[in-house]
This record gives structure tokens, C-alpha cells and sequence, in this order.
């Protein structure tokens, strides 16, 4: 039975940070100069032990577990961020783990879930998104953790709000891509918490920006002529009604941004923080150069980076 939505609240927060302080790491808060841009910060989740922020929910995710559940083993559905947060939240508890994989994803995040000990079950994105929509997939068995639509998985998430809040009181915006919407929900939660001024503003790219038309529509909506692109890790095919509900309460808006400006914003991450941006980690700092997303200071969260290098370097060169 799916439990009924209700609101990630900061007592949630706060004890997920008790939880996962062992496994999760404080990233970086660092300030960029963008050429005249407002005053704009990068929370680096690049860096965690799995380069992506997914991380933060999955260790809370499988920690909330009952024993039995564990024992059961956990599966769950990914592009390969989530995948690689659950198996490396389950090898610490010693249990199996099972991902649904986009068949798509690039290798580099297909090849660190097996060598977490993930058993890979490829499909198409499709068939992902229709999975994730329904909360199941014929032929697996254990615990599932849902990548984005779960509890416990955004609550972890909104650790990150906890420290942004800490480690820039005069914040005024915060960005964050939009994928499923666990990871703007757990942050936004987190921070109208603290400080309800704070604009919480989500990233798409133009070729599946989902949370844009469903608000242009005023509801929950599947994207029409949805594309895949190298933004692999964000920008689903809809916005599923319990999403909608989550992120109506703690979203103040979204950009949606080209793949050119979404290149140039990886280009950029690296040559001022000399660190590797996917696609979907560079959304934020895309949407924060467009000058539509808010005041500064603006944090940007640069939520993953697991793209294959070659890749990176054929997307980002001139």
C-alpha cells in the first residue's frame, strides 16, 4: 500500500541528518563570479561519495527500513543516481539490491551501480517512467524504494536546505532541477521551514519540462513531445498528482532552459569550481544566468555529476 502524501516536516529533517551523518557528506558551499550575474553560490553534490546527491535519501531511505525489510533485499528505478544512492546505502547493510535501469543511462552510471553490487535490469525510459508512475514493476521482489516519490528518500534531501540555510543566512533564492521533484521538495521543505522567504525555484530543460506545463495548465500533466537529451538525470515525462501536491507547498516557480545554455553552464561549473557538472547539475546554474529565477544570493545545486567523460568533454567544448 502507498502511504498518503503529507508534509516533509523539519523534525524529519533534522533527525534524517542524525541519521546519514556517517555516510553523507557537508558539500561545499562556493561562491563563482558569472561575469556580472547577481551573487551566485554552487552547493557542490558532485562531490558526494557517489558524485550525485541521491545519496542523501537513499542512506535515509534504507536506514528507516526495518530489519525484515532489509532482509528482503531493496530494489528501486533510475537514470542511475538513485541506483547508485540505494546499492551503496544497502552494501552498508549488507543486503541485495536490485535497480530497474534506464537502458539508456550512460555507462559510467550503469558501470558504478554494478560495482556496487547492483543487479541491473534494463529497460526503456518508458517503461521506467511508467514504473515510477505506478509504484511497481512486474518480476521484482524485495523492498522497493521509490527514486523520488517516497518519504523518507525526500526528507534526506532536505538536509541539504539545512545546511545551505547554515552556511548562507542571507540566501534569497535557491535552485534546484526538477526530475521526479524529490529533490526541490526536500530542499524547498527545509527552507520555507526556516526562512519562508526564501524563493525556492526549480530547473528544466526545454525537452522535457514537465512542472512548467502543468503549472501553465494549472494541474498535474504529462510533457507533450517530450525528448530525451544528455540531460539524463532531470526532466521527466509528467508530473505525477502526488509530486504535484508535494511540490505545490514548497515551489515558488521553474525556468525552463535551453541545452545550449545547459552546456555552457556545465563549461562553466568546471572552469570556476574545477569540478564535473552533468547535464541535470547544471540546470540550476543555467536557470540562475537566464536572470529569471530571482534575487541573489542564489545558491545553485549542482546535483550530480556521473556523465561519462568523453561525453562531458565533446558537450562542453567550443
Amino acid at each position: 500500500m502507498i502511504a498518503p502524501v503529507r508534509p516533509i516536516a523539519l523534525g524529519d529533517i533534522e533527525e534524517a541528518r542524525a541519521r546519514i551523518a556517517g555516510t553523507v557528506l557537508r558539500t561545499s558551499l562556493v561562491k563563482i563570479d558569472a561575469g556580472g550575474a547577481a551573487d551566485i553560490y554552487l552547493k557542490l553534490e558532485n562531490l558526494q561519495p557517489t558524485n550525485a546527491y541521491k545519496i542523501r535519501g537513499a542512506a535515509n531511505a534504507v536506514a528507516r527500513l526495518s530489519d525484515g525489510e532489509r532482509a528482503r533485499g531493496v530494489w528501486t528505478i533510475s537514470a542511475g543516481n538513485a541506483g547508485q544512492g540505494v546499492a551503496y546505502a544497502a552494501r552498508a547493510f549488507g543486503v541485495p539490491c536490485s535497480v530497474v535501469a534506464i537502458e539508456t543511462a550512460p555507462q559510467t552510471k550503469l558501470d558504478r551501480m554494478r560495482a556496487l553490487g547492483a543487479t541491473i535490469v534494463p529497460v526503456s525510459y518508458e517503461t521506467a517512467w511508467r514504473a515510477a508512475e505506478s509504484h511497481g514493476f512486474e518480476g521484482m521482489e524485495g523492498t522497493f524504494i521509490h527514486p523520488f516519490d517516497n518519504h523518507d528518500f525526500i526528507a534526506g534531501h532536505g538536509t541539504m536546505g539545512l545546511e545551505i540555510a547554515e552556511d548562507l543566512p542571507g540566501v534569497r533564492t535557491v535552485i534546484a532541477a526538477i526530475g521526479g521533484g524529490g529533490l526541490i521538495t526536500g530542499v524547498g521543505s527545509a527552507l520555507k521551514a526556516l526562512s519562508p522567504d526564501v524563493k525556492v525555484v526549480g530547473a528544466e530543460p526545454e525537452t522535457a519540462a514537465p512542472y512548467a506545463y502543468s503549472l501553465d495548465q494549472g494541474g498535474p500533466q504529462r510533457f507533450p513531445d517530450w525528448q530525451a537529451s544528455f540531460v539524463d538525470g532531470a526532466g521527466g515525462k509528467s508530473v505525477t498528482e502526488r509530486m504535484w501536491q508535494r511540490m505545490q507547498a514548497v515551489v515558488d516557480g521553474t525556468v525552463t532552459v535551453t541545452l545550449d545554455e545547459t552546456r555552457a553552464a556545465m563549461r562553466l561549473i568546471a572552469e570556476k569550481s574545477r569540478t564535473i557538472a552533468e547535464g541535470a547539475g547544471a540546470l540550476a546554474l543555467a536557470a540562475a544566468l537566464t536572470g529569471k529565477a530571482g534575487e541573489g544570493p542564489i545558491v545553485c545545486v549542482v546535483s550530480g555529476g556521473n556523465i561519462d567523460l568523453g561525453k562531458f568533454a565533446e558537450l562542453v567544448a567550443d
